[in-house]
């Protein structure tokens, strides 16, 4: 034993979830403690200069690793198997069986980080796995960088375990309330239609043994909710929050968010009474998937929509457009108006790729033109089985965007580290921090040669800045070496290896 410990290696079974699906496989036995790692370039994509001279690739912190989970002597008969259950399981990550991770054990002193050991973690589900990450790894590199100020706040557990979110988003009357209750069959406590702006509020559409309708104050303090962040928002908002629970069997599988119509004079925003444009960013990038609505007889788009749409160019994977009312103009009709969508929406989306448009009348009431019949119904087919597939892949969207938090957040610290660093220690301390606000794009570029960081990995460089000119840059925390080596065994080894176990039709 003493030999072993002197050594740093503990001997331990391989485990790998066959792509399958019919349950782990053990392999040779060995260590797992250096897996091989993979160079992946990195494309800039938040305003920073790239330089002329470089070209982007990284090496350690942006790689490919190959994760394993390890499993004690005493546990190989007891291999727990995982097994989807998103046919029954609300939360879409619930597995039937426990599994086991192995974590290191907490490192304090020298010699506790000499004889460091494997500590085994046994988690219900996925979701509690990413959880546990989160707060060990991740969580108190936030706190350190003070990144809820800058960014988002802290994740509530409910977001591990959540049924994926639909966004709707659109200007007033484009028939957002009414696409949802097409799909959950039955009318919803809040729910308002009319040709006039009639949603004044954010409904929360989810499911319940019964209707039920939940306030926004309350909304926030149920632990059973991922929304606990929006209380930052104030009470303004919070009256304008409400959560319904319907009965309905789409429910099971994904949460609607019926959002109020996009104002478009500037006298009507300010008198929202809160920031809307903040708050459906928190929804944006909490969404699985975001719908935008256009009516076919009025595309104008208000300035406020257009900030609502530019919001999304970080997110346009998960942007689907329709193009709603379509059943009431002609073929000939429809083809113009379809083309001024696209010339309308190309000023907007920095893409490169051709945004797909579904076409169609999105609500219970037949078909007013039958020209387009087959069009129309093989549009809604397309649509309804990209929400029926979110259930499936929200454990991977869900590690997806842990992996892309924790990114950003080790960026966000070593800026900060950097600008403390280069603050006088007496006399100009205005001056200095007013000059390193100007020189934000060029600190990018040093911290991400020095600390070799993809600069798509930085934080978006104006609202950095904006952040920024609010705090004293002396008061920032240096970076805590150990605190940044857990987070870059969350990003090399533990989500890694958490893909592994999930299911290979998962992904598609």
């Amino acid at each position: 034993v003493g030999a072993a410990l002197f050594s740093g290696r503990c001997e331990v079974h391989r485990v790998h979830w066959s792509r399958s699906g019919k349950g782990f496989g053990q392999a040779a036995m060995g260590n797992a403690c250096n897996p091989g790692a993979n160079a992946q370039s990195q494309v800039f994509t938040n305003g920073v200069p790239v330089p002329e001279d470089r070209i982007w690739s990284s090496s350690s912190p942006d790689r490919e690793v190959e994760g394993e989970f390890t499993f004690g002597r005493a546990d190989s008969a007891q291999a727990v198997r995982t097994s989807k259950s998103f046919a029954n399981s609300p939360e879409a990550l619930t597995t039937t069986k426990s599994f086991v991770a192995s974590a290191e054990a907490p490192r304090g002193d020298f010699i506790s980080r000499m004889f460091t050991k494997q500590v085994e973690q046994t988690f219900d589900n996925v979701g509690d796995a990413l959880n546990h990450y989160y707060r060990e790894k991740l969580l108190p590199v936030e706190q350190d960088g003070d990144y809820q100020h800058f960014f988002s706040g802290e994740l509530p557990k409910a977001y591990f375990s959540c049924r994926p979110l639909v966004l709707t988003i659109g200007q007033y009357s484009t028939g957002k309330t009414s696409f949802i209750r097409h799909l959950v069959e039955s009318d919803y406590p809040g729910q308002q239609i009319g040709p006039e702006p009639t949603t004044d509020r954010f409904v929360i559409v989810a499911h319940g043994q019964e209707v039920q309708k939940i306030p926004g104050n309350a909304l926030v303090y149920d632990e059973n909710f991922p929304f606990t962040p929006l209380s930052a928002f104030g009470n303004n908002f919070l009256s304008r929050l409400e959560c319904a629970l319907v009965p309905s069997p789409i429910l099971e599988g994904v949460t609607f968010v019926d959002t109020p119509g996009v104002l478009s004079g500037e006298k009507q925003r300010l008198k929202r009474g809160y920031d809307f444009e903040e708050v459906m960013g928190w929804f944006i990038e909490h969404s699985a998937m975001i719908i935008l609505f256009f009516d076919a007889h009025k595309l104008d788009m208000s300035d406020e929509f257009k900030r609502c749409i530019t919001a999304l160019n970080s997110c346009t994977q998960r942007v689907q457009i329709l193009l709603n009312k379509a059943d009431r103009m002609t073929t000939q009709q429809l083809l113009r108006v379809h083309g001024a969508l696209m010339w309308a929406l190309g000023k907007v989306v920095e893409t490169p790729e051709v945004a797909r448009v579904y076409m169609g009348s999105f609500w219970d009431e037949p078909l007013e033109n039958h020209q387009l019949e087959d069009l129309f119904n093989a549009e809604q087919n397309d649509l309804y089985a990209q929400i029926e597939q979110l259930p499936r892949s929200s454990t991977v969207q869900k590690m997806n965007d842990l992996a892309k938090r924790a990114r950003t957040a080790r960026a966000h610290a070593f800026v900060l580290e950097h600008l403390r660093n280069s603050m006088p220690s007496v006399w100009g301390v205005k001056e200095k921090q007013e000059e390193l606000l100007r020189a934000l794009p060029a600190i990018y570029v040093q911290v991400s040669r020095q600390r070799t960081v993809p600069l798509g990995d930085f934080p978006d460089l104006e609202v950095m800045r904006t952040k920024l000119a609010m705090c004293d840059f002396t008061k920032f925390k240096p970076v805590d070496k150990i605190k940044m080596d857990k987070l870059e065994s969350l990003l090399a080894k533990d989500i890694p290896s958490l893909l592994k176990m999930v299911p290979g039709d998962e992904f598609d």
